[in-house]
């Protein structure tokens, strides 16, 4: 466009030139216009020129710089999706670790929660009582033994071993000194007295434990085992053995005193033969009672000292016990005592009928005549087991101090006892292979129970 322009410029030029007159003066002016006019119209041709060769520069210089724009557009896209995956994966991973840490959570929750019944069910499954405290001396734990020996429930927990162990005053100051000074008790046996009135012995194992810092600096563990029986068992054989050590060394003895105590007597009968004052007769008379009383009593500690051999054959308890019952009538009559008898539980054995019924006659005379004048409620009951044979009045019980002694020879607490009764008693179900106890009632009064092994 810019050529053709400049071409009719110089067209216009010449024409100008050629109808201008033929004069320096009137063509001057022309001619300067006309080289001005050339000399633009080739600046401008050149520029053209410049601007034609350039284009293609510039085409590919915007190229180029669209090319930038773009590049740079896809990097901050390519970056943007960078950041975004990156993220992602980020999440991802945080969310995959989560998971991870929940199941190992669930994991561990569950290790704990088995690890817990675990520890509960050794704790229940123990046959000792086991009482945990904590460092207020509060109760943590009691498993089912340990609330039967303290006689407790379940709300028992708690509570602070003054309030749980109760009139067990030596336990409990146990459990305060292992709770302030770490002291360690093992196998301590403590005497206490159940609710029924029977003397028990139980063995005491105290130590301390480590507590959270929530539950106090030191707790204590208490194991409980009740060794009544075997603590029953160990005086039965060491009162066994004293008892036949007693009747070896003191046989020889009685046999002479016998021999004595028969010559006494026929010098007493031998006086009751003559004729003698009233007052001599009477001297007489109790002089032969009391040697008869004496050779009664050397004669059952001769029993006592040499046993017979048994003869063991099957018998019937209740039967044993009704023919006791009749032999014993005159004496329950006069001392106005009513006889119960319970044989709901049959009970067979095998024993010497003779000593035997020596044993249990023994025992239900005992039983009448330790119920007092004063007592309204005068009754003995005599109750058979699957192995056991239970014979309880109503008296006033046995004194704690005097239930260790009741079997020793000669110890008696009546007025006219000669204290030979129960420790033959007690030798007659021994060789039978059974035991035989005393225990104070909780409604008063005495139980001997005999125990025979089982059949």
């Amino acid at each position: 466009m810019l050529t053709g322009l400049f071409l009719l410029a110089v067209l216009f030029v010449i024409l100008l030139y050629a109808l201008t007159p033929e004069t320096p003066i009137a063509r001057g002016p022309i001619l300067l216009a006309s080289f001005i006019a050339i000399l633009i119209g080739g600046m401008l041709c050149i520029l053209f020129l410049l601007r034609w060769l350039l284009r293609p520069y510039q085409k590919l210089v915007g190229e180029a710089e669209r090319a930038s724009v773009n590049a740079q557009t896809l990097k901050s896209q390519d970056e943007a999706e960078f950041v975004l995956e990156t993220f992602q994966s980020v999440v991802s991973q945080l969310q995959e670790q989560r998971k991870e840490l929940e199941q190992l959570s669930a994991e561990a929750r569950e290790r704990a929660s088995s690890a817990e019944k675990f520890s509960e069910r050794i704790v229940a499954s123990l046959p000792s009582g086991l009482i945990a405290f904590d460092g207020a001396g509060l109760s943590m734990a009691i498993n089912a033994p340990g609330r039967t020996l303290l006689e407790v429930d379940g709300s028992a927990l708690g509570e602070s071993y003054e309030q749980l162990f109760g009139a067990q005053t030596e336990l409990a100051s146990m459990i305060g000194d292992c709770l302030q000074n770490g002291t360690v008790y093992r196998r301590s046996e403590i005497e206490a007295v159940g609710s029924n009135g029977r003397l028990r012995t139980i063995g005491a194992t105290i130590a301390p434990i480590e507590l959270p810092p929530e539950r106090g600096p030191r707790g204590a563990l208490c194991l409980l085992t009740d060794i009544t029986e075997v603590t029953e068992l160990r005086e039965q054989v060491a009162l066994k053995n004293n008892l036949e050590s007693l009747g070896e060394m003191s046989a020889g003895l009685a046999h002479e005193f016998k021999n004595a105590i028969a010559t006494l007597q026929g010098y007493a009968q031998l006086l009751q033969s003559l004729e003698l004052n009233d007052k001599a007769q009477v001297a007489a008379s109790s002089l032969l009672n009391e040697v008869r009383n004496l050779s009664s009593m050397v004669t059952a500690f001769l029993n006592f000292a040499r046993p017979q051999p048994l003869q063991l054959e099957q018998l019937s308890v209740a039967e044993l016990i009704k023919d006791c019952a009749a032999e014993l009538e005159p004496v329950f009559q006069e001392l106005c005592v009513e006889l119960v008898i319970d044989s709901s539980e049959p009970l067979v054995v095998r024993a010497d009928e003779r000593m035997l019924r020596l044993a249990l006659l023994n025992l239900m005379r005992n039983a009448a005549e330790a119920i007092p004048e004063e007592k309204t409620e005068r009754k003995v009951v005599v109750r058979t087991g699957p192995t056991t044979i239970e014979v309880r009045d109503t008296g006033t019980g046995i004194p704690l101090a005097q239930l260790q002694k009741i079997f020793i020879p000669f110890f008696t607490t009546k007025a006219k006892g000669h204290g030979v009764g129960l420790a033959l008693t007690h030798r007659i179900i021994s060789q039978h292979g059974g035991t035989l106890t005393a225990a104070n009632s909780s409604s008063g009064g005495a139980i001997f129970t005999i125990r025979f092994g089982r059949r």
